[in-house]
């Protein structure tokens, strides 16, 4: 028996059961359309999305806004160097290139990975009563579970429900993603540090060293150094101004209203 065009491509209406009796209710359709061209339930998928994913997309944005404002600044003073020795300035594009910026963007990378990686191991082991950051010293915490318990439940992570090395690798795999994150920032700025170092070498009628000789130069510890501490006091900053300060609708904070010396959030 043959259907029209417009019964194989829509369905206007379909009758329901609801708490109120029997209503009819509009079916979308692909002939649906806002004012854009869009269906309003890809629109709505594409709302979700975008708010599911929000924080990570706002961090990443700052970041790459953030890399723009330090490449622009750094070329800036560059020029202003170049000049200053009487050398034919360079183009930003050459510029993005060079050993002067990635030295610097590394080292910044290096210190943010390592706080990382030490905060995530700490937390593992250390306590601080109070702290929004800390797990409750005298509680156990779900984080502690043994993970072959859960080897059988389908929602189970794929090396979970596996189980051997792939269980016990996935197990620390945070703390040794940001410990290889920071070997290989430390591994650039080592790298990138050592030709930019050269380069000034070239100018003082000075030899050039190796990356091995830089990196034991006072000039490579003291870039890192000057990063290393400034991250890890903004994290210890954090754990302990979590005990008395709050801020509401945040992960980051315990609630409004907890005591100050409830531990964990």
């Amino acid at each position: 028996m043959a259907c029209s065009n417009s019964v194989l491509q829509r369905i206007d209406v379909y009758t329901a059961r609801t708490t109120g009796g029997w209503q009819d209710i509009h079916m979308p359709s692909h002939n649906d359309r806002n004012m854009t061209g869009h269906s309003p339930l890809g629109a709505a998928t594409m709302r979700k999305r975008l708010r599911d994913n929000s924080l990570s997309l706002v961090m990443f944005s700052l970041f790459g806004l953030c890399l723009l404002g330090h490449s622009l600044a750094g070329y800036a003073a560059y020029r202003d160097d170049q000049q200053a020795h009487r050398q034919p300035p360079i183009h930003y594009t050459a510029y993005v290139t060079s050993s002067h910026f990635w030295a610097s963007v590394f080292e910044n990378w290096e210190s943010e990975f390592l706080q990382m990686a030490a905060y995530v191991l700490a937390t593992v082991f250390c306590f601080q009563r109070g702290s929004a950051e800390s797990k409750d010293p005298d509680a156990y915490e779900e984080v502690d579970a043994d993970p072959r318990q859960h080897q059988h439940e389908p929602q189970a992570p794929g090396p979970v429900r596996k189980g051997g090395l792939a269980l016990t690798l996935y197990a620390h795999s945070l703390s040794t993603a940001f410990a290889v994150l920071f070997v290989v920032s430390l591994l650039g700025h080592a790298a990138s540090g050592t030709r930019q170092y050269n380069a000034e070498q070239h100018l003082h009628g000075q030899a050039p060293v190796s990356m091995r000789q830089y990196l034991g130069t006072a000039r490579f510890w003291f870039e890192s150094f000057q990063n290393w501490q400034s991250e890890f006091l903004a994290v210890g900053s954090v754990v302990v101004l979590s005990i008395w300060l709050r801020e509401r609708g945040s992960p980051e904070s315990k609630p409004v209203h907890r005591a100050h010396t409830e531990t964990g959030r």
